[in-house]
């Protein structure tokens, strides 16, 4: 299961990627926003990373208006590593490099059909493992102690 969330000017686009997801049989829990009123899209990127973080869902995707703001907010919850992509190749190389449990989306950056394009891209990469596992170890540490070693 896809968590998903979005403050109001990420809302149009994800309720694109609803839809797209929906059409490829792909479940997903939505955490919000629900409406185009104003709100602060920490609250929303914290619900979605913590429902990867602690297994309720598999994966997140959060967008905003950048997709930069809902992505650092997820980063700030243990154990996400959410990757702000704006184009189908860093969203492949962040699953398959980094093991990005979590894609953030700009609703002013990237049109429909490339959000499209850039999920498919995350959603369909494996993680490498190999050398990749050792960096991706050292994201763990630096997670939990706050420090490489």
């Amino acid at each position: 299961m896809i968590a998903l969330a979005s403050d109001h000017a990420g809302l149009p686009l994800k309720k694109v990627i609803m839809a797209y997801l929906g059409e490829k049989d792909i479940k997903y829990k939505d955490f919000g926003t629900y409406s185009e009123d104003s709100v602060h899209y920490p609250e929303y990127g914290v619900k979605a990373a913590k429902a990867v973080a602690d297994g309720t869902c598999d994966r997140g995707i959060v967008f905003c208006g950048t997709g930069v703001g809902i992505g650092i907010s997820a980063n700030k919850v243990k154990g996400i590593r959410c990757v702000t992509c704006s184009e189908p190749y860093s969203a492949l190389m962040g699953r398959q490099h980094n093991d990005a449990n979590m894609l953030s989306l700009g609703a002013r950056v990237v049109g429909d059909d490339l959000a499209k394009m850039i999920v498919d891209a995350w959603l369909d990469g494996q993680f490498l493992g190999g050398r990749h596992e050792i960096r991706v170890n050292q994201i763990k540490t630096i997670d939990q102690k706050g420090d490489i070693q």
